[in-house]
C-alpha cells in the first residue's frame, strides 16, 4: 500500500499477517481469517494507535435485504451465506485484539476514494 509507505504517520504495517479464528455460522467450525491490513499509527495528539483494517465492497457491509417472497435466488442465499461468515470473522478480529486497544475498521470505495476519483 503506498499510502502507509508515504504517509509518516503510518509506523508499522502489514498485509495478511493477523490472523483471526473464527467460527463459521455456516458449519459451525474454525476457520482462519486473515486481516487485510494491521498499522501501526502516530496520531494528530501524539499517541500511537494500531489498526485491523478489513477493505470491502460497500455492498458487502451491509446486511442483505429478505426478499418479499418466500423463495430466494442463488444470489441472494449466496449475499445472505457472506454477510453471515463476513459478520462472524468481523465480530472475532473486535473480539479478540479490543483488549489490546486495537481498533478494527472496515474500509469501503467511500472511505478509499474522494468525490473526484469516482468516475
Amino acid at each position: 500500500m503506498v499510502f502507509c509507505d508515504e504517509n509518516s504517520s503510518v509506523l508499522e504495517w502489514s498485509s495478511e499477517e493477523i490472523v483471526v479464528p473464527y467460527i463459521s455460522p455456516i458449519d459451525g467450525k474454525v476457520h482462519r481469517y486473515f486481516v487485510d491490513f494491521w498499522a501501526k499509527v502516530k496520531t494528530k495528539e501524539g499517541s500511537i494507535k494500531e489498526y485491523l483494517i478489513e477493505v470491502k465492497p460497500k455492498s458487502q457491509t451491509k446486511k442483505p435485504e429478505l426478499p418479499k417472497t418466500k423463495r430466494m435466488s442463488r444470489s441472494k442465499i449466496t449475499q445472505m451465506r457472506n454477510w453471515l461468515v463476513n459478520s462472524a470473522k468481523w465480530s472475532a478480529a473486535k473480539n479478540l485484539y479490543e483488549d489490546r486497544g486495537w481498533e478494527f475498521k472496515i474500509l469501503t470505495e467511500d472511505n478509499l476514494f474522494s468525490k473526484t476519483d469516482k468516475t
